[in-house]
């Protein structure tokens, strides 16, 4: 018998019928013989209206108060699961993230998992019950509630599937797979039927939304099998797997495009060592998570610093900055949520020349300004303009022609 770890997110269980039709896809896999864990994420727009809430009352909030208010709605998820499954006539039994338990760090709101326990959960399984957890929430060692992050009952799913050493994890979403690029973009975005790990990790770094980085990190650490399906139809899925040789490397793979970033600058510091090591170390110690960052020329000693963040960490960021700012003799600091990162991504830039020149001149021929430009081995970002974001998808999707089959 095979032990498969389904997860399902908030649109998949954005209201009864939607649980319902989750809870026939679970008993279909357990009536074909299979081990069955499921994994799910609070309701659609449930997160949202808790984090609301407690923005209308401080902002930011609380760190670990926020996490014992946004947990909730993963166990409302579970336990309308669990009843569904029970007025079907199938054995089972829900759990929230401290009881298996999921353990993680101390990061509130940015937990990373540890340890995931399997005794109780393979013990479920072998009395036939089908088990259900709660994504996105953990314990940490001090027996907090803790969250991953958005996005992290991928990460959950992932952490449990690895734990139990699992034959299979199906990430269930609201698209039947990975696509070049966001189809609610250009319906010329065209679905992979597989991609490896190392490319999968750079489009979720990217902004790409069908899986959290972290998930990915772990499927390739762990080497979980993993398949992106959707929960409203039979369609293939994109197996994510391991590259190897016999892996087709197209040069570019996908384009992503994330808008919810934002953009800081440190202007006027001195130009010496042990200034920056002191700026992203009080950054670090917030578990703020920086991406690119650019140190302009120095001029008579001074220079300034900008980098990007994830934009629900703009507030606590220029609090944090403002609080260096005189210690390092800075002259100001400011900040923008008004930017979008493009990549392209693609194991064959490795051994293709021009792939730069080409999104660049892409870009310039739309007339889109870059504002910030990082790459990696297989992929290029540049920061632009929000309100160019969709523009610039379209113009290199085409450029590309990732509208192809390779």
């Amino acid at each position: 018998m095979a032990i498969i770890v389904q997860k399902f997110g908030g649109t998949s269980v954005g209201n009864l019928e939607r649980i319902a039709n989750v809870a026939r896809r679970v008993a279909r896999c357990h009536d074909e013989g299979n081990k069955v864990v499921v994994v799910v994420s609070a309701m659609a727009g449930e997160t949202d209206r808790l984090i609301d809430m407690a923005k209308s009352i401080k902002n930011p909030p609380n760190e670990r108060e926020m996490d014992v208010l946004i947990s909730t709605g993963e166990q409302v998820s579970i336990a309308l699961l669990a009843i569904t499954l029970d007025a079907m006539g199938y054995k089972a039994r829900s759990y929230c993230g401290w009881q298996i338990p999921i353990a993680t760090d101390r990061a509130f709101t940015a937990a990373r998992v540890t340890d995931v326990g399997a005794e109780q959960v393979l013990k479920d399984l072998n009395d036939g019950y089908i088990v259900i957890v709660a994504g996105f929430q953990g314990v940490d060692p001090d027996g907090n509630i803790t969250t991953l992050g958005r996005g992290g009952s991928d990460t959950s799913a992932v952490a449990v599937a690895a734990g139990l050493k699992a034959d299979l994890c199906e990430i269930y979403t609201d698209v039947d797979g990975v696509y070049t690029t966001d189809p609610n973009i250009t319906n010329k975005a065209r679905k992979l039927h597989r991609i490896g790990h190392e490319e999968m990790l750079e489009m979720a770094s990217a902004g790409a939304k069908v899986l959290h980085i972290r998930a990915v990190e772990l499927a390739m650490n762990h080497r979980v099998r993993l398949v992106v399906r959707s929960s409203f139809n039979d369609n293939e899925g994109t197996l994510v797997t391991e590259e190897n040789a016999l892996m087709e490397k197209e040069i570019v793979s996908g384009v992503t495009c994330n808008i919810k970033e934002a953009k800081v600058t440190i202007a006027g510091l001195k130009d010496q060592p042990g200034v920056a090591a002191q700026v992203f170390s009080a950054l670090a110690d917030a578990h703020i998570v920086v991406d690119m960052i650019v140190q302009n020329v120095s001029a008579d000693g001074i220079t300034d610093i900008t980098f990007t963040i994830p934009q629900a960490d703009l507030v606590k960021t220029l609090e944090l900055c403002e609080k260096v700012k005189e210690p390092l003799g800075a002259r100001a600091v400011f900040g923008s949520d008004d930017i979008a990162k493009v990549s392209i991504i693609g194991a064959g830039m490795r051994s293709h020349s021009g792939v730069a020149a080409r999104m660049f001149s892409t870009l310039a021929q739309e007339g889109i300004n870059i504002e910030m430009i990082a790459t990696s081995e297989i992929k290029i970002s540049c920061v632009i303009k929000k309100k160019y974001a969709e523009l610039a998808v379209r113009a290199l999707h085409d450029a590309f022609g990732l509208d192809k089959v390779g």
